[in-house]
């Protein structure tokens, strides 16, 4: 699974490398340049999160997303804290057994659009994310007991803090300009590769921002709305004034 990721990611910088390479060829150097500045910046929430914290008492779930455009590349960025009480039942060989995690998660990484000719922006894109999350869990459980001095359940808890986990995220999806300024999109998420460190007592049962940890590949999915701020306007060429005349 991790030479599939390396090698997907190796496609996606190898096309972006080549990309640049034929406007760096067709274009003067000083017209790339301005190109590839930044013309605005989007900020949003994640809809899905919301409505699931709304509707489940035991989920508590929050994101942030923002990305910055670099003509038809996106330096994309999201932060979110993951709260989530869980019951397991006796086919994990646990009887009675509550599990809980509470912490915070981010992900950093780029997106490619491949709609190039659209004026408003729309994408629909395929990119890669690093996330990280740092977090405390607790699972309380109970045991069937038998012996000299006592017979019945015995109550056990296993905790531990400042736990860190790590994977990687191949996505695609769509943003769509609804109005101006304000946008909404999805984000599909397939998750790889999760690891985990400073808990060694106690095996994560869910990762906050990845999910169930004994699963890979997972996927996720995100319905977010966006506003977007504008930096400059994007710079019309002589070209495309002629061919709109």
């Amino acid at each position: 699974m991790c030479r599939y990721f390396v090698s997907l990611c190796l496609v996606f910088v190898l096309s972006v490398a080549g990309f640049a390479q034929k406007e760096k060829q067709r274009a003067p150097s000083d017209t790339l340049m301005f190109k590839y500045l930044p013309t605005g910046f989007r900020i949003g929430t994640d809809a899905l999160a919301i409505f699931l914290s709304q509707k489940d008492p035991k989920l508590k779930l929050w994101e942030v997303n923002a990305d910055l455009d670099f003509d038809r590349y996106y330096l994309a960025a999201d932060y979110g804290s993951w709260s989530k009480q869980i019951t397991i039942d006796n086919s994990t060989n646990i009887n009675n057994g509550d599990y809980q995690n509470n912490g915070t998660y981010y992900r950093i990484g780029a997106d490619i659009n491949f709609l190039l000719k659209d004026p408003d922006k729309n994408m629909f894109f395929i990119g890669f994310r690093l996330g990280k999350s740092k977090f405390d869990h607790t699972l309380n459980y109970s045991m069937d007991y038998t012996g000299p001095y006592a017979t019945g359940p015995i109550v056990k808890t296993v905790s531990a803090s400042g736990v860190t986990a790590s994977w990687t995220e191949i996505t695609t999806g769509l943003r769509v300009k609804i109005v101006s300024g304000f946008w909404m999109g999805c984000t599909a998420r397939l998750k790889l590769s999760p690891n985990y460190e400073n808990s060694p007592s106690l095996v994560p049962y869910d990762i906050p921002g990845y999910g169930l940890y004994e699963q890979s590949p997972y996927w996720g999915f995100n319905y977010q709305l966006f506003w977007r701020f504008p930096v400059r306007k994007l710079k019309v060429r002589p070209k495309e004034v002629a061919k709109k005349t």
